[in-house]
């Protein structure tokens, strides 16, 4: 279950989102939540997201996802936030430089 701020930025987003029901959509995981901001996100959509959950638990979820055989992500939107991330988040010591 989502806290009512995630909820709330979910609904501002709702059309990316369009395949999924209205009632359900709020429900999302946060890890889906990240994978379709930073790819079809707005800068204004980002810096929200950065916002509510954090840009080191977004860096951290991002480098997960990017690090599994199937990747959702464009090639130059993991270019972009590989550099991104690598400047401007502190990663956790599990994420090795194998990512950068």
């Amino acid at each position: 279950m989502n806290p009512p701020d995630i909820k709330e930025f979910i609904r501002e987003n709702s059309s990316l989102f369009w395949w999924i029901k209205e009632e359900e959509k709020e429900n999302i995981s946060i890890e889906f939540l990240v994978e379709m901001i930073l790819n079809y996100g707005n800068e204004k959509n980002i810096k929200k997201l950065f916002a509510l959950v954090g840009i080191e638990r977004v860096a951290n979820i991002f480098y997960k996802q990017i690090a599994k055989k199937r990747v959702n992500y464009r090639t130059r939107t993991i270019n972009f936030f590989k550099l991104y991330f690598k400047r401007n988040a502190q990663r956790s010591s599990k994420f090795s430089d194998k990512f950068c």
